[in-house]
């Protein structure tokens, strides 16, 4: 095995690939420091009790107040927004409890990302007139392009109850929110 010490690897003038490996298979490893491009900036955040007090059938900001980890320090845990710095291609993801305090009451349950305050993605569910659930976990994710300075993402829910107050489980063992950077 041989081994290459160098302070800098560029590319030749005209160029902007830079190749590491040619024919074989190749794994680059960062022994320490972050690893820049694909996968980063990335966040997720997780909330730390129940939302309740929401209002029946109105989309609502959900509340995540706590960061599992933000590479960059993009997301803002009292806004409850992701605001990235670098423009991009962003795998958004997002998961949340809701559920009616009478049991056996929740209708209608949604989740939505919401991009510069605009829905622009949200999960379909009704549970008709069936009988009615007790609770639903609502799983969403979109690719979104953002610009790297203005753009923002947050996660939003609603929920149609027969009877009772709707509840977002925001609590991190049921529901998180985050996004990472795939591409250009």
């Amino acid at each position: 095995m041989s081994k290459l010490e160098t302070n800098t690897i560029d590319t030749i003038s005209g160029t902007s690939n830079l190749v590491i490996g040619s024919s074989n298979s190749s794994t680059v490893t960062f022994e320490s420091g972050a690893a820049t491009g694909h996968m980063y900036p990335a966040f997720e955040a997780l909330g730390s009790s129940e939302q309740t007090g929401v209002s029946d059938n109105t989309w609502t900001k959900l509340n995540f107040n706590n960061e599992l980890f933000d590479t960059n320090s993009m997301y803002d845990t009292s806004a409850y927004r992701f605001t990235p710095t670098v423009a991009g291609k962003y795998n958004v993801y997002g998961q949340v409890g809701i559920y009616s305090n009478t049991n056996y009451q929740l209708q209608i349950p949604n989740l939505a990302i919401y991009k510069n305050g605009s829905n622009y993605k949200y999960s379909a569910n009704n549970e008709g007139n069936a009988s009615y659930p007790n609770e639903r976990t609502l799983n969403i994710t979109a690719v979104l392009e953002m610009n790297g300075s203005s753009d923002y993402v947050e996660l939003y829910a609603r929920a149609n109850v027969i009877s009772g107050n709707v509840v977002f489980e925001t609590v991190a063992t049921i529901s998180n929110f985050g996004a990472y950077r795939i591409g250009a």
